[in-house]
């Protein structure tokens, strides 16, 4: 059955080149096994590439399916092979409703992956018990979610456009940030460049 990740490498012109792993998403100690040396971790890695030339909006629209794959690795081979390690959480109950929506939240060690795991499962178990009881919807269920994993471990939320979806009309989810917060970061860096620049009389 496996355990299986995406792995995204970044290329100069800022695209992305997918691969897969197959048990890459057990842990996030794949990330470690990421270097210049061994830039698909001695064999963990597909060498084959699944896409190629990918904006970042759209690893996770269109490739990271929640349903399937367990981690997402974003690797930076002109950063030194930096790699930064996510975990993916599906945010559905498996009836076959908004199969497509999930989220990834940041963790830097498996002792935080460990953690994130434990709490997202304990979180959605409750919930999917709620439900069962009649106490909460099925909307307002996955709308408490989502807000908790975005406000209690800054995770992003999204949806992945390829699933097959019979959900709500009516219900209108969380925006996907996760591109925004990137553009975000890069113009601050560019203001901040302009700052020193115009300090120095250039």
């Amino acid at each position: 059955m496996g355990h299986r990740a995406l792995v995204a490498y970044r290329r100069p012109d800022r695209l992305y080149d997918l691969r897969y792993s197959h048990w890459g998403g057990e842990d996030v100690a794949l990330g470690e096994r990421i270097s210049d040396e061994t830039p698909l971790a001695a064999g963990a890695i597909d060498a084959t590439l699944l896409a190629d030339s990918v904006a970042r909006e759209r690893i996770l629209t269109d490739f990271l399916d929640p349903c399937i794959h367990e981690a997402l690795y974003l690797v930076a081979p002109d950063a030194d092979y930096d790699v930064t390690a996510y975990r993916v959480c599906w945010l559905e109950w498996g009836d076959g409703r908004d199969g497509g929506r999930g989220a990834i939240i940041a963790v830097d060690s498996d002792a935080a992956d460990r953690r994130v795991r434990t709490w997202f499962r304990a979180t959605k178990t409750a919930l999917a018990d709620l439900i069962e009881m009649g106490a909460l919807s099925r909307r307002a269920a996955q709308a408490y979610l989502e807000s908790r994993v975005c406000a209690d471990e800054d995770g992003t939320v999204y949806t992945y456009t390829r699933a097959e979806s019979g959900s709500d009309d009516s219900y209108t989810p969380t925006p996907d940030s996760w591109l925004e917060d990137d553009m975000h970061r890069d113009t601050d860096a560019e203001d901040g460049d302009r700052g020193t620049d115009d300090e120095n009389g250039d």
